[in-house]
């Protein structure tokens, strides 16, 4: 009791004369001291985490980490990045167009990318045209030239190969007709040889005159054969250069983004390959076909030589010039 009054004399602002009894007023002022002091220690253990706290928010507010040595959080780059997809991705959910069929596609197309898918078409139409009336015309032409052959086979002598062409059309009685002038205006020349030679010629020309004849239009499909493909490529280059460019002024290769224009171009390809493979296919089949007709003329013309041979040597020069006349 001595004690604690003596502290609450030697404590400033108590005198003792306040005291209510031994106890009192002293154990008051002992109690505010240990309170003050645990709040004193509570703020200076609670100061740290208060600092990162603060960082914390700071670094959410300003969307950047305070610097740390020479690095930055990975976290706020993750961050940036995603933010950037995603206005990447709405800007290629924006520019992607709705209509990726063909025919859309054809109308999203460059100005120059539709010309040359429009003359690619044009080829196409052109080659099935050729076909159809081509396989036509070498049909016609082959059956006349083996009935002809036919004919000419079972004659004995060239009048007789005459009277048996004559209401038939094409080149075989075209040669017959050449052979029987021929004979008629050489009369009765005793070289034989000569006859034969100038026969000869002429039946090369009518040979050379009727393999033009039927080959016409055939160099069409072997220039788009050709160069159909080389002219979709064409399409092809300028489409993804115009895909590249765009990737330029978009900042981004998000491949939503150029992919429409990339299936463009390569529409223009496809179409040069449709153009181009029937061409060459049905080029060849011609070629096939007008190998057989001439075949058959070049067999006509053998046959008909053979006839002129026949009568020659057998003094049969009045018969053929009276069937001239």
């Amino acid at each position: 009791m001595a004690k604690a009054s003596q502290w609450c004399d030697d404590t400033p602002g108590i005198d003792g004369d306040d005291m209510i009894d031994g106890k009192a007023f002293c154990g008051h002022a002992i109690l505010l001291k240990l309170c003050f002091a645990a709040l004193a220690g509570a703020l200076f253990l609670a100061a740290p985490a208060m600092a990162q706290e603060t960082s914390a928010t700071e670094t959410t507010l300003t969307g950047t980490a305070p610097d740390e040595g020479a690095g930055v959080p990975e976290g706020t780059i993750g961050i940036t990045e995603e933010g950037l997809e995603g206005t990447a991705d709405a800007e290629a959910s924006l520019a992607l167009p709705t209509d990726l069929s063909p025919w859309g596609m054809f109308l999203a197309a460059d100005i120059v990318v539709k010309a040359v898918m429009i003359g690619l078409v044009f080829a196409s139409v052109v080659t099935w045209t050729i076909w159809f009336a081509k396989r036509m015309e070498i049909s016609r032409a082959s059956r006349r030239a083996r009935s002809a052959f036919s004919t000419l086979a079972a004659a004995t002598s060239l009048d007789e190969a005459g009277a048996g062409l004559a209401k038939s059309r094409g080149p075989v009685t075209m040669l017959a007709e050449a052979a029987i002038q021929e004979v008629s205006l050489s009369g009765d020349t005793p070289e034989k040889e000569g006859v034969k030679e100038r026969i000869a010629w002429r039946f090369q020309r009518i040979e050379a005159n009727a393999a033009r004849e039927i080959g016409i239009g055939t160099g069409v499909l072997a220039t788009i054969g050709a160069t159909a493909p080389f002219v979709g490529l064409f399409g092809t280059v300028w489409g993804i250069m115009n895909s590249f460019i765009g990737i330029a002024h978009t900042q981004t290769t998000n491949l939503a983004v150029v992919a429409p224009g990339i299936a463009e171009a390569l529409l223009a390809t496809g179409l040069g390959l449709v153009a181009a493979i029937p061409a060459v296919v049905i080029y060849n089949s011609f070629s096939r076909s007008i190998a057989g007709y001439r075949a058959l003329v070049a067999d006509s013309s053998a046959e008909l030589l053979r006839l002129v041979s026949r009568d020659l040597d057998m003094g049969r020069r009045p018969r053929l010039a009276k069937a001239a006349d």
